[in-house]
């Protein structure tokens, strides 16, 4: 069960619309790489996740990915709010316009909808924290992309933040990965099982 603070956990304000920079912002919530994938990952590993510590770190960081879901849907809804029809055309929203108005809807920016082959649980350690490993890295690979291209500084800040938690993320991971390995031995099937294991040699 969760405590919800009802504000986003950085400020998002932006002053002018850009139905444009929201189509390219729009992926961090619906993309392959985007919150609402990394959200649903972790909070499904987390049941199979052995070790009670990280298992925690899972659900601690799925609920931040939620909070991060949110300044996504933030920024566009207020890059989108009001437009006219002549800048939806201008601006090349009309597709998007067309099936979903301003509505948030998850996709990424490419216009490919969310899917649920975009994140893995597998139900093994070991896999599942390398696999969030490389999630955190693409994510924040996508902030870099980003911030390339987009110059607005109330559109910047808060991606610049989202960035830093990505890289906040992987350090987890990583100590959570090595604690992981730590711990499971030969009685654990899900790092190192001889007995089993040995069929195979």
């Amino acid at each position: 069960m969760w405590y919800y603070e009802k504000r986003l956990q950085f400020p998002v304000n932006i002053k002018r619309t850009c139905p444009r920079t929201a189509k390219l912002i729009i992926s961090q919530y619906g993309g392959p790489d985007g919150e609402l994938s990394a959200s649903l990952r972790y909070l499904s590993q987390r049941y199979t996740m052995p070790l009670k510590t990280v298992g925690g770190l899972l659900t601690d960081i799925g609920t931040e990915e939620l909070g991060h879901m949110e300044m996504i849907c933030a920024m566009v809804y207020q890059l989108t709010k009001n437009l006219s029809v002549e800048e939806v055309e201008r601006a090349g929203f009309a597709p998007y316009y067309i099936d979903h108005t301003a509505g948030i809807w998850p996709q990424a920016a490419a216009g490919l909808p969310q899917s649920a082959v975009e994140f893995q649980s597998k139900g093994d350690a070991v896999t599942d924290l390398m696999e969030n490993l490389a999630a955190e890295q693409k994510a924040r690979t996508v902030y870099d992309n980003l911030l390339r291209v987009i110059k607005e500084p109330d559109v910047r800040e808060p991606l610049k933040f989202l960035r830093s938690r990505e890289i906040v993320h992987f350090q987890r991971f990583g100590e959570a990965l090595e604690r992981t390995k730590e711990k499971l031995d030969s009685r654990n099937f899900y790092y190192f099982n001889p007995e089993f294991d040995k069929q195979f040699l």
